[in-house]
């Protein structure tokens, strides 16, 4: 088998939005007295299947009416759009990019947000002519991102090529078993805040797209 194509997730793997949100929240909580639950926020971390969990509703309702819940929603916004504005793209993605055109691979974003939040940071980082495709949330039946497989299977569909002949590049375990359950070989790349969470399934790790050298998956693909 041969590697045609890279498939990449967006938050948390080409851009830190997860951190800043999470900080934020934990933040927000704290003022009131509160732990953010790190196990219900990561449910929700890269898509929405497992859970609806809404961080401002929950505590809201821990503190009993104490806190308005629209309010703190558009405090965490407020907040949190500041410190994703100054994030960098994560180290080894560039790279990755540019040895990835070199060798004439097809390259796609599958991402479980909408288009007017992925497309806006693409284009702010001047990323977003780097990709043959973008699929987001709005691409597939609504309830249909990560953990299911459609997102990863419609980038398969605009690449033009099998599972085997792709690799899934994801922060969040929801998007490795998405990867997974598309049958698609997939790197988690775990960002401080997925760190925490439990993974399972993914074909490699490493803490860091900077630490994997294109040689590696050389090793795993027949790459010509």
């Amino acid at each position: 088998m041969s590697l045609k194509s890279l498939i990449f997730d967006f938050d948390g793997l080409i851009l830190d939005t997860e951190t800043p949100e999470f900080l934020v929240w934990q933040s927000i909580y704290r003022e009131h007295g509160h732990e953010m639950p790190i196990e219900q926020w990561g449910r929700i971390i890269g898509g929405w299947g497992l859970s609806h969990f809404d961080a401002a509703q929950h505590l809201a309702e821990l503190t009993r009416g104490g806190v308005d819940a629209a309010l703190a929603r558009a405090m965490h916004v407020s907040r949190s759009a500041e410190l994703i504005l100054s994030q960098p793209v994560q180290p080894g993605v560039l790279d990755l990019l540019d040895e990835a055109r070199i060798r004439d691979m097809g390259l796609v974003i599958a991402s479980s947000s909408p288009h007017s939040w992925v497309d806006a940071h693409l284009s702010r980082l001047g990323l977003f002519d780097r990709f043959d495709g973008i699929i987001c949330a709005d691409d597939v039946p609504a309830g249909r991102t990560k953990p299911n497989p459609d997102l990863f299977l419609k980038a398969l569909d605009v690449l033009g090529v099998r599972a085997d002949e792709a690799v899934v590049f994801e922060d969040s375990p929801n998007g490795v078993k998405a990867a997974q359950a598309a049958g698609i070989f997939v790197v988690a790349v775990p960002n401080p805040v997925t760190a925490m969470l439990e993974f399972d399934g993914e074909n490699m790790r490493v803490d860091s797209l900077g630490n994997l050298p294109f040689a590696r998956l050389r090793a795993l693909f027949d790459i010509k």
